[in-house]
């Protein structure tokens, strides 16, 4: 397999970003970044999608939107919506008929920022999902970036802090999505987990001073979404579009926070009697199932099984464990960085049925 590094979810001057698509690009390019998927508010840009390249480097951009009813206060239920190609922002007043619509486009849809608290001291309210009747969505954005700064700026004194340090903002996802993604999984349904920067470049001003805050290339080096595709991308703008595509719906994916030290070439893998397995992918119990995890470095490694911690590695690298229990197995991995344990690597599942 190999491994792409993408960063999804970014806004431009098309909605309420400061940057170019073209300066997205340079950025990306910058940072190594292998795919960036944009996804301004209420808008699909067109005759951007491409490649972008610089010297021997390239890197692919896509399109996708971040949908929300714009009528409606506050607003809340925002849906990612990446590869449908259509406009579907007029649907937005019915979360499960824009689901429906988006799956009819061939697209994919997560629920974006799914706990996104009130941030008092920039009056933000909370834009968290809460329609959660609906059905028929790829997954969720398990850790956003601006959610979790939220959920710190509890002044505006605390938010200024963040803005000068900012290497000290990401910690983990927060608590109640990750335990409303171990919900859904317990009802038997596939969820898709991504990570995702939600970076704007905002430009911030108070008297003389002035300052791109959480600029483009500094997300790019934190929240990632790494996938696991079958061959390396071509060039070919419409075959490499459809295996980022495959592999996210299938859930070929691992989150990582690259900004401690590189998450590529985390593995987690599952090998049963007559199949094997990696993130996204099922298998039978019967006649035993080996979990394999290796990491891209030693740390501290958690193996959970419908939502529960099963297994903890302290300072391993290969880790192993077999089991004959059906059930939803996903892994954590966690490291030291700036004086803190820190989430570092959140996997997709692998379905023991």
């Amino acid at each position: 397999m190999h491994e792409l590094v993408v960063n999804l979810h970014m806004h431009t001057i098309y909605s309420d970003g400061s940057g170019l698509h073209q300066d997205i690009a340079r950025a990306a390019l910058k940072c190594g970044l292998d795919v960036v998927i944009v996804t301004d508010h209420n808008v699909l840009v067109s005759g951007l999608q491409g490649y972008y390249s610089e010297g021997k480097n390239r890197v692919l951009m896509l399109i996708g939107e971040e949908v929300h009813d714009q009528a409606r206060n506050p607003q809340k239920n925002h849906l990612l919506v990446l590869g449908a190609e259509r406009e579907v922002a007029t649907f937005a007043s019915d979360p499960q008929n824009l689901i429906d619509n988006v799956r009819g486009a061939q697209g994919l849809s997560f629920l974006a920022h799914p706990f996104d608290p009130e941030c008092k001291p920039i009056k933000e309210t909370s834009i968290s999902w809460d329609d959660w009747d609906v059905h028929g969505f790829t997954g969720l954005e398990l850790w956003n970036g601006m959610s979790e700064l939220k959920s710190y700026g509890h002044s505006i004194f605390h938010l200024l802090f963040y803005v000068f340090f900012p290497r000290l903002v990401a910690r983990q996802p927060l608590a109640q999505t990750l335990q409303k993604w171990d919900d859904l999984l317990h009802t038997g349904n596939k969820v898709v987990a991504i990570g995702g920067s939600d970076a704007h470049a905002f430009h911030a001003r108070i008297g003389p001073w002035s300052r791109t805050v959480f600029p483009y290339d500094f997300h790019f080096r934190t929240i990632n979404t790494h996938l696991l595709i079958p061959t390396a991308l071509s060039g070919e703008v419409e075959t490499d579009r459809r295996m980022v595509y495959e592999a996210l719906a299938a859930g070929h994916a691992f989150i990582g926070y690259d900004l401690p030290a590189t998450t590529k070439g985390f593995r987690f893998s599952a090998r049963g009697r007559e199949s094997d397995a990696m993130p996204g992918d099922e298998l039978s119990a019967e006649g035993g199932v080996t979990f394999k995890v290796r990491l891209p470095a030693i740390a501290e490694c958690h193996l959970l099984k419908d939502g529960k911690v099963i297994q903890k590695w302290k300072k391993h690298e290969i880790c192993s464990y077999v089991t004959t229990q059906p059930g939803v197995y996903r892994v954590e991995v966690y490291r030291r960085f700036l004086g803190m344990r820190r989430g570092w690597i959140f996997s997709n599942p692998i379905y023991v049925r």
